[in-house]
């Protein structure tokens, strides 16, 4: 039986001035921590943010599963466009899109994932707002445990549904997925007419992956996750820091 090759992508090309530039957050601009809190804003990091922005007349964004004021913080001083939760929430040039109200049973169901969490030392609850997140990474034995409680939970809120990603499963809205905020955003100024470029490194960025594909655009994965339908690839969040600015990643 012929072995089965990872595809060898190569590194996307240097940025250009008539990309409209969307980023990924954690594991793409940032190196992976024990927990969300826990991640290292690179020193250098905002500046080459802050000139690739006014190189490109403000068309780039952040396009997180974080809490869009969860970024804010991350990045400030910086005000560039942020799509959060997962697209869920947006702050571009047009201002901030609304949120989606919880359902009923929030309450019951954030403490119900608060005691499972407090029964296995090293996971973590990440109330987002209208999501939570329940992560692993110190704790790789509960995942089964952590999974299945999501699973089971989901019945309890109508109109959500489980977002898988690396170490963590969120219980979040089903409506948007980090694709359709770049669509909303792509339909506005600055990013309108640009070639969209999208760069992350979880599953979760494959909806972004298929917007950017079918727009003609550049889709880049970050590390060695497969499948994918990434066209380019950098090794690293360090290889993407280097490629943002300008040197060979």
């Amino acid at each position: 039986m012929p072995s089965r090759r990872t595809p060898q992508r190569p590194p996307p090309p240097a940025p250009a001035e008539d990309w409209a530039l969307f980023l990924d957050v954690d594991g793409c601009l940032l190196d992976l921590a024990g927990a969300p809190d826990a991640v290292v804003m690179p020193r250098k990091l905002p500046a080459v943010l802050t000139a690739l922005s006014q190189r490109l007349d403000g068309a780039v964004a952040l396009i997180s599963g974080r809490a869009l004021e969860n970024v804010e913080r991350l990045f400030v001083p910086l005000q560039l466009p942020i799509a959060g939760l997962h697209g869920l929430e947006r702050r571009s040039a047009a201002g901030v899109a609304p949120m989606l109200p919880m359902p009923p049973t929030w309450d019951v169901v954030r403490e119900a994932a608060a005691s499972v969490v407090a029964s296995h030392p090293g996971t973590l609850l990440e109330d987002k707002g209208v999501a939570l997140a329940l992560h692993w990474r110190n704790a790789p034995r509960a995942a089964g445990e952590l999974l299945a409680f999501a699973e089971a939970t989901l019945p309890r809120l109508p109109g959500y549904r489980l977002q898988h990603g690396d170490h963590v499963v969120e219980l979040r809205p089903a409506t948007g997925d980090k694709g359709t905020a770049i669509v909303a955003l792509l339909d506005e100024p600055p990013f309108r007419g640009r070639m969209p470029v999208f760069a992350g490194d979880d599953v979760t960025d494959e909806a972004g992956f298929a917007v950017v594909n079918a727009r003609a655009g550049l889709s880049v994965v970050v590390g060695k996750r497969e499948p994918t339908c990434a066209h380019y690839a950098l090794r690293d969040p360090t290889a993407v820091r280097a490629w943002l600015a300008g040197q060979h990643p």
